[in-house]
């Protein structure tokens, strides 16, 4: 049988500390807020559990705590389509500085969203300036405060929650430590009552990200533009528009999804508007962008950088002709032997798994003799490398045949990537009658 191939402790915290590592240490206790209320409130504080995941050079593992935080508004009382001003304001973070390392002024940029509920659903980006007093060894984080604007699409009661914040850090290291809300929504920190139903520019824009690094890309989905119509994506600063631009075209229910590069530094908000000139009257936006990066090096210090490229996902097989035992006339059986040794190497370095799948031929013999493909059975077996980000998990034990099983397998995730070697024991299930002489089928593997 012959296979054929498709491509498809201390140390560690001492490191932390001489990098100027920022990292995350999420503090328990608080009151943890209620369910979000509709009803509505002056704005107050509002107390809600938080997953942190610090950055991964500072050795810490994610820890779950209690963050305080405060909605606030321009204007409490809006009409349908006035824009709104958001303050976010994260009162008490759930963070310390986690080594002895004294942390200088301004080298810390927050960005986060704000959940709207209630007459109008979506997220408001919002964005704080690059500023922070200095903090101490193992000392609190200060607060911080972050804003954003929403238009007002529909009257009634609009409630606003603190959603998930990040903190960008710039000290020898550009370095991100995100804070996700536990079971979301948060608590409702603020209301606004909407008056009016005349008619609103409807159109609207959310950003995957409210923050990255000059030259990453963010998603940009929009909704309820005119079907059809030719969308420009683009940073703004201000009234202006800056260099980073993209452009798509709204679907059949007027929405889009554009990636844009933003690679200006003064790009402050994310707006798509219909055409190839700003108009108002079809726009969206802006949405709060913060481009990150580019920290100060103090004085005595070099900066060093380096580049991980991306690989590809491939394998490669020990051979490519499997001997099976032989069979005796007017008995048949089990004809056995094993497969060539598979490695996959997985070095995309993305959230993709893979899955290697097999499917074989009838067998042919002396005079046009088959033996079906579905006589052939296989068990799977898998080895993940160590330190490999995902494992492997080997397929079922079963029939191959002309539609073909899965040999073994990886699962989606956030970070994955690895190593791996791939078996299986074969095992052709032979008719006691069949005409002697040999027999061939061919085994393709196939990676995906």
């Amino acid at each position: 049988m012959r296979p054929t191939t498709r491509r498809s402790t201390e140390p560690r915290r001492r490191w932390a500390a001489a990098l100027g590592i920022t990292a995350l240490v999420v503090t328990g206790g608080g009151l943890l807020g209620g369910p979000a209320q509709a009803a509505a409130t002056a704005s107050v504080a509002v107390d809600f559990p938080t997953h942190c995941i610090p950055p991964p050079i500072a050795g810490i593992p994610p820890i779950d705590g209690t963050t305080t935080a405060q909605i606030t508004v321009d204007d409490a009382t809006p009409q349908v389509g006035d824009t709104v001003a958001v303050t976010y304001t994260v009162v008490v973070p759930a963070a310390s500085n986690p080594v002895d390392l004294a942390l200088p002024a301004d080298i810390m940029t927050p960005t986060g969203k704000v959940t709207l509920g209630g007459a109008q659903s979506g997220d408001v980006t919002v964005a704080g300036p690059k500023k922070n007093d200095p903090v101490p060894g193992k000392g609190a984080f200060p607060s911080f405060s972050m804003t954003g604007t929403f238009t007002v699409t529909a009257p009634g009661a609009i409630t606003l929650s603190p959603g998930d914040y990040n903190i960008h850090t710039s000290y020898i290291m550009e370095l991100d430590t995100p804070c996700t809300v536990t079971g979301p929504p948060a608590p409702v920190s603020e209301t606004v009552t909407a008056t009016g139903g005349g008619q609103v520019n409807e159109r609207a824009v959310q950003l995957s990200a409210a923050s990255g690094q000059a030259g990453d890309e963010v998603t940009v989905t929009g909704t309820k533009f005119t079907p059809g119509a030719g969308i420009t994506v683009a940073g703004r600063d201000g009234d202006a528009q800056t260099g980073d631009t993209a452009t798509a075209t709204a679907d059949g229910s007027g929405a889009f999804t554009a990636r844009l590069a933003v690679s200006d530094p003064d790009t402050t908000g994310i707006v798509a508007y219909e055409g190839g000139a700003w108009d108002a009257e079809k726009a969206a936006g802006p949405q709060a962008y913060t481009v990150t990066g580019g920290g100060e090096i103090p004085d005595g210090s070099q900066q060093l950088t380096t580049t991980v490229r991306a690989g590809t996902l491939s394998m490669t097989q020990a051979g490519d002709s499997v001997p099976l035992s032989g069979v005796d006339f007017g008995r048949g059986g089990a004809s056995t032997g094993d497969l060539r040794t598979v490695t996959v190497e997985d070095f995309r370095g993305g959230p993709a798994g893979w899955s290697l799948t097999g499917r074989v031929t009838d067998f042919t013999g002396p005079g046009g003799a088959r033996i079906s493909a579905d006589a052939l059975g296989w068990t799977p077996s898998c080895a993940t490398k160590p330190g490999s980000p995902s494992t492997c998990a080997a397929g079922s034990a079963g029939t191959v045949g002309t539609a073909g099983a899965t040999l073994a397998s990886t699962p989606d995730g956030a970070a994955t990537g690895g190593e791996f070697t791939v078996d299986a024991g074969l095992s052709l299930d032979v008719p006691a009658f069949t005409g002697a002489g040999s027999y061939a089928g061919v085994l393709t593997l196939t990676l995906t």
